[in-house]
């Protein structure tokens, strides 16, 4: 049966079991969040867009407020927890609210060597923009989800990973993604060399 929760529009796409910080300052926000965290419910995190908003979601619960603010402005902690699809939404309050049916994956499961090539492809990845690697479990049944959640990809992208049904199409995904952006960061590199070396060069 669909559920009613609150959303939250943002610029983000937030994923399963990865960590949000978020600063709620807009008044209807802030109402929002005082009521989850006075019900201890969760709310949805949908991705903003130019004309209205994605309709795969991620539900988020509040971990933790790390300050509160003398004229009612709040930082806290969320971390992603079920996906959804919103129905319809519900404009009765200040902000928004939709009825949503969350829903798990069906589809294929990953095989070893999906799950290795995407982790090797992103400590690539994060070695050319001169990032500490993170150490993924590889047995993690949504490792997709958390190596996507550590970089900053087109969200777009992230957004159609969101709502893929099959960790092995994630994955695959997710392989195809890196092996096309990978060959062009390299090149940038270079190129960005070449130029400060030319710059320095003796005449």
């Amino acid at each position: 049966m669909p559920e009613l929760i609150p959303l939250f529009p943002l610029q983000v796409v937030l994923f399963p079991k990865t960590a949000l910080p978020l600063h709620i300052f807009e008044p209807r926000y802030r109402e929002m969040i005082g009521e989850c965290l006075e019900q201890r419910k969760a709310f949805g995190v949908v991705l903003a867009r130019e004309k209205g908003f994605a309709r795969g979601g991620c539900s988020a619960d509040i971990a933790e407020v790390t300050k509160r603010y003398d004229d009612g402005r709040l930082d806290i902690v969320t971390v992603g927890q079920r996906r959804f699809d919103v129905l319809e939404t519900d404009q009765e309050r200040s902000f928004l609210r939709g009825h949503v049916k969350f829903f798990e994956d069906d589809g294929a499961g990953p095989t070893a060597e999906q799950r290795r090539r995407a982790a090797e492809l992103q400590a690539e990845l994060l070695k050319l923009a001169d990032q500490d690697p993170v150490e993924m479990p590889l047995d993690d049944p949504q490792l997709s989800f958390q190596l996507a959640g550590n970089v900053p990809l087109d969200l777009d992208f992230k957004q159609a990973l969101l709502e893929m049904r099959s960790e092995g199409e994630r994955l695959d995904a997710l392989v195809k993604y890196y092996e096309a952006l990978l060959p062009r960061l390299r090149r940038g590199i270079t190129v960005r060399r070449k130029a400060s070396g030319n710059g320095h060069a003796a005449h």
